[in-house]
């Protein structure tokens, strides 16, 4: 079943990382005329760790030898909602005039409205707060906490049966 199951993370976490790292192409590649914002730079960086990390921890459950719908679908929602939070961050066509903090602005509500639980106060003050700082300290702590969990988790005994 994890195979069946692997098929469509790999695809949808692929997308992820595709559109990510169009997005941040385009910003090199427009410079001259693309605004670029530094919280948004972090924020991408801080997704594309998120959805290795989890491309990774995915691994972990080929062990798991029988699989429920209800897990089947957390995962897939999981996977889609990875995908969103990467599409909140970059237009699907970039205009050459894209302002990346204007951008991020506007998105914002959605950007921090659809993410899951895990680091749920950063989503929670980021969807309340317009305030430029603000913005900057949570795209760091989020950075940091997703190194911590990294760094301080062993992701191989999360699941082990």
């Amino acid at each position: 079943m994890f195979d069946y199951l692997g098929v469509l993370v790999a695809v949808i976490l692929g997308l992820s990382l595709t559109h990510l790292l169009r997005g941040l192409s385009k910003l090199i590649q427009q410079r001259r005329t693309v605004k670029p914002y530094w919280v948004h730079v972090v924020w991408t960086i801080n997704i594309l760790i998120y959805v290795l990390a989890i491309w990774w921890g995915m691994f972990w459950w080929t062990k798991l030898q029988v699989w429920t719908i209800e897990e089947f679908f957390y995962i897939a929602l999981y996977c889609i909602v990875l995908f969103m939070l990467a599409s909140m961050l970059y237009p699907p066509e970039s205009p050459h005039d894209l302002d990346c903090e204007e951008y991020f602005f506007a998105n914002k509500s959605w950007f921090f409205g659809i993410q899951l639980a895990a680091w749920l106060l950063i989503c929670l003050v980021g969807l309340g707060s317009a305030n430029r700082r603000v913005h900057g300290v949570l795209c760091l702590a989020w950075l940091a906490s997703t190194i911590a969990y990294l760094t301080f988790t062993s992701l191989e005994k999360i699941v082990v049966q």
